[in-house]
């Protein structure tokens, strides 16, 4: 046997071994029950109350660890730390904002013809979401001795973890409304948000205590330590929901074909096509979020630690959102919701280029999270409105991929209008989000209403 076949020979069996890994990991060769739409319905009332519950608890505790980690505060402050160069914080609000989105449309086509979707939460999430972040703790800890390695890890942790979450973020979602029938998602989703933003404020609080209390590099393995925890039992408790599972009639397709098809979906949904430039529109507008608390720090130099009271008040803006839009969502529908977010985000910016002083930023900070809170209930939860079940993954892809994209590029443009000051980029970031609203209010009709018509 020459080199070259000996090469193929080996390839092709670790492509084989990796995809019946794989297989196992997603549960594809399980039998499915056949059941009709009144047995789903009956079973998702069964377990209502049991995966709210649980449900709950994976959102409480993801927040509780994610409060240690705000990329729009306590990053931003870590990588200042290791330099004093804008790119690397800009790449943070990068990953940030565009990591989570980028991979869904790229896994929808998968997705759409699996009857199990929480074995993708579970199984696969444990490796490309939850135990990258391990990488984050390590890059602390060795931060005083070697910053540059630091940053690299942090840099590649952070990724890994975001992107990780990415890939799983379809199925999540899919398993979400698969769990709770659509006049109660925002209910739940507000509801758990609002826990969720409680118990961050919490964590908020403590590591503005840890950062304050202890000495560089310790103080942020222990803030990155804790994050992980909650993180850990944020999988225990999405591990024990309990899925309607249910087979899917999704046609087998190439990701070729699948993604030949976009534009044509595209070009007959005016609505969706609409609501989807406008959603873009807002991602653009956040081109300053990640440069909120390094404008504090360099303008009126405030201690590193006030960005833990930062994020308590960004928390504090995000609970009420949350609740707030949770309810109204359920009667309104989600585009008002989305509508009040983006004019909470347009007036923060306004105030970060008009602050006299850092005391302002509290009210900054709480308005980008009413913001925050709009974006996590009815930026996630409308896009499921405009579509048939079984397309829900393809909506979900296209939506949060396109906002990645934008999401990713935002920064990088953020980061060269804060060469030529903060002003000019939180000005331009208000600018774009007026835009946006008027695209929203006047461009885009409510799904459920719009839907519902003859």
């Amino acid at each position: 046997m020459s080199i070259a076949a000996w090469a193929a020979s080996g390839i092709g069996a670790v492509r084989r071994v990796c995809m019946s890994a794989l297989a196992r990991l997603l549960e594809v060769n399980r039998p499915v029950p056949e059941r009709n739409a009144p047995e789903i319905e009956a079973e998702v009332e069964r377990n209502y109350t049991w995966n709210f519950v649980f449900n709950l608890l994976d959102g409480a505790a993801f927040s509780f660890g994610g409060a240690f980690v705000s990329a729009t505060t306590i990053l931003p402050a870590f990588v200042s730390t290791l330099t004093t160069d804008p790119l690397p914080i800009g790449l943070v609000a990068v990953i940030a904002q565009g990591g989570w989105f980028l991979p869904q449309l790229f896994t929808a086509n998968v997705v759409e013809r699996l009857a199990r979707k929480k074995a993708v939460v579970v199984n696969l999430g444990l490796f490309t979401e939850r135990l990258p972040f391990l990488i984050i703790v390590v890059a602390a800890a060795v931060a005083a001795r070697a910053p540059t390695l630091a940053l690299v890890l942090f840099l590649g942790g952070f990724a890994g973890h975001v992107f990780g979450a990415g890939l799983v973020a379809t199925s999540w979602q899919d398993l979400l409304a698969r769990c709770f029938p659509v006049d109660r998602r925002g209910r739940f989703f507000g509801f758990t948000m609002f826990v969720g933003a409680g118990v961050g404020a919490l964590g908020a609080l403590l590591s503005t205590w840890l950062l304050r209390s202890y000495p560089f590099p310790q103080n942020f393995v222990f803030v990155f330590s804790i994050a992980a925890l909650g993180i850990m039992l944020s999988w225990v408790s999405i591990a024990l929901v309990r899925e309607p599972v249910h087979a899917t009639r999704a046609p087998r397709q190439s990701n070729r074909q699948f993604l030949a098809a976009l534009p044509e979906l595209l070009r007959r949904d005016h609505n969706f096509r609409r609501f989807l430039i406008a959603r873009c529109m807002w991602g653009l507008g956040g081109m300053g979020t990640g440069f909120v608390t390094v404008s504090a720090v360099e303008r009126f130099q405030v201690p590193v630690s006030t960005a833990g009271l930062y994020t308590f008040a960004l928390l504090l803006g995000q609970t009420v959102g949350n609740l707030t839009f949770g309810m109204l969502a359920d009667r309104f529908g989600h585009k008002v919701c989305l509508e009040l977010g983006i004019s909470a985000a347009a007036l923060g910016f306004i105030l970060a280029a008009a602050a006299p002083g850092p005391a302002w930023y509290y009210a900054v900070f709480v308005l980008l999270g009413v913001a925050s809170g709009a974006v996590i209930v009815s930026g996630l939860l409308v896009v499921m409105e405009f579509c048939e079940p079984s397309r829900r993954p393809t909506y979900i892809g296209m939506t949060n991929t396109s906002i990645g994209l934008v999401g990713s590029l935002a920064p990088l443009l953020g980061a060269l209008l804060a060469f030529a000051g903060f002003g000019w980029l939180f000005a331009a970031s208000a600018l774009v989000d007026l835009v946006a609203l008027v695209l929203m209010h006047w461009w885009v009709k409510e799904p459920r209403w719009a839907t519902a018509q003859p």
